[in-house]
């Protein structure tokens, strides 16, 4: 076990994927059925600017779709623990493609019929930070009995997720240790399901924790009825997860650039604003700074500034043109402006904005030098050989159809 903070990596599991994505709900609920989006009541809009040629554009940008589905009963916690330190990764290699996408994950977690649930849905979203609140909160258990509902979750993968119907990059990757039931009459069977999928233009992979046979022979059949990829991982898992001696560092200005955020809008949007912020709140209390100094290094990218900003954010969205302060109502404005003067909003605003440029560009510099840090550290048959290499492989050959390049290596 190797951590790069004393030039060794540490072996953990990468499962980070897992989220890509998600509702804008925090954690997860319990009941035993699959999860709906909540839908935001309809809200007068703000005096929006026309729309330029510029982010006109910007409308028409490529996207991967990725959800993961994952079997979460007592036998993955390892893979699962795992999966709270590598969420910021995953996603930024796969937002690391030219030209730049937008990044939207998903979660379908299942266990087996007789447990907590047999399935709970987690949409896709740009929204990480809800997703990796949830993942705090996320225990494995139940199971036990070998066979477990991965006909379900992959029928709710297919279906219950909100899939776009444009030629956007969309793929599942199927992680777990135990084959289908087979035996529940009333479940749609895999094969079935995976011809559904291929005709959404849905690629599914399948990623096996552990060394079952059984298992591996219906994973394999899996990935093979859709041109989808296999690999093998230990039971704990085999991704590189790492800590460098710049991730205080990054993890102190993700908190202060979070501080710049000035969310404004209708009751109902400031709701699901506060409850992103109590998201981001809790992630900067209770994960480590490694984790922290990953979210930041998202957050700088184009996908990561969704994640960060979300859809009503006062500074950027007025230097998009896409709203004005004075024709802000005053009862949708940011909360620390609604004690000021006209003049005083508007200070506050250009001295919040200087602010936050000057903590992002420190946030790239440090970056920067954390990569570097890394790529000196591990050699590239480590990462290729890693589970986060191989994920990465599968979407850098998948995602070329949808007019995406990648680089050779991921981030970390």
């Amino acid at each position: 076990m190797i951590n790069l903070k004393s030039h060794k990596i540490k072996s953990t599991l990468l499962a980070g994927v897992l989220l890509t994505g998600t509702a804008a709900a925090v954690g997860f609920y319990p009941q035993s059925k699959s999860l709906q989006p909540q839908v935001t009541p309809p809200t007068q809009p703000i005096a929006l600017q026309p729309i330029n040629t510029v982010q006109a554009a910007n409308l028409e940008q490529a996207k991967v779709e990725v959800v993961f589905v994952l079997d979460t009963t007592s036998s993955m916690s390892g893979l699962i623990d795992a999966a709270k330190n590598n969420i910021w990764s995953i996603a930024n290699s796969m937002a690391n493609a030219q030209p730049a996408p937008q990044m939207h994950m998903g979660l379908v977690a299942f266990r087996d019929r007789g447990d907590a649930y047999v399935t709970k849905v987690l949409d896709l979203s740009q929204d990480l930070d809800s997703m990796y609140a949830s993942l705090m909160d996320f225990k494995a258990q139940g199971g036990g009995d070998g066979p477990e509902s991965v006909n379900a979750a992959l029928y709710d993968a297919v279906h219950s997720i909100s899939w776009s119907q444009d030629e956007s990059y969309k793929v599942i990757f199927l992680v777990g240790d135990a084959p289908p039931h087979m035996d529940y009459a009333d479940d749609v069977k895999y094969p079935t399901i995976i011809k559904q999928a291929q005709q959404k233009g849905i690629v599914v992979n399948s990623i096996q924790a552990g060394t079952s046979g059984d298992t591996k022979k219906v994973w394999q059949h899996i990935a093979s009825l859709n041109q989808g990829a296999f690999f093998q991982v230990e039971q704990g898992g085999n991704a590189v997860a790492v800590t460098t001696p710049y991730d205080e560092k990054l993890a102190a200005l993700s908190r202060q650039l979070d501080q710049t955020r000035l969310f404004y809008g209708s009751e109902d949007q400031r709701k699901k604003m506060e409850a992103k912020t109590q998201a981001a709140q809790k992630l900067a209390a209770a994960a480590p700074a490694s984790v922290q100094a990953k979210r930041a290094e998202y957050n700088r990218s184009d996908a990561g500034a969704k994640n960060l900003f979300a859809e009503s954010e006062l500074i950027e969205d007025m230097a998009a043109g896409k709203v004005a302060l004075d024709s802000i109502a005053e009862a949708e404005l940011p909360k620390p402006l609604l004690s000021m003067s006209k003049k005083d909003q508007a200070a506050f605003v250009e001295k919040t904005s200087q602010e936050r440029k000057r903590l992002k560009q420190e946030i790239e510099q440090l970056a920067e030098q954390r990569q570097s840090y890394i790529k000196a550290q591990l050699e590239d048959k480590e990462v290729d050989e890693s589970l986060d290499g191989q994920i990465y492989q599968a979407v850098r050959e998948q995602a070329k159809t949808k007019g995406l390049n990648y680089a050779d290596r991921p981030v970390f």
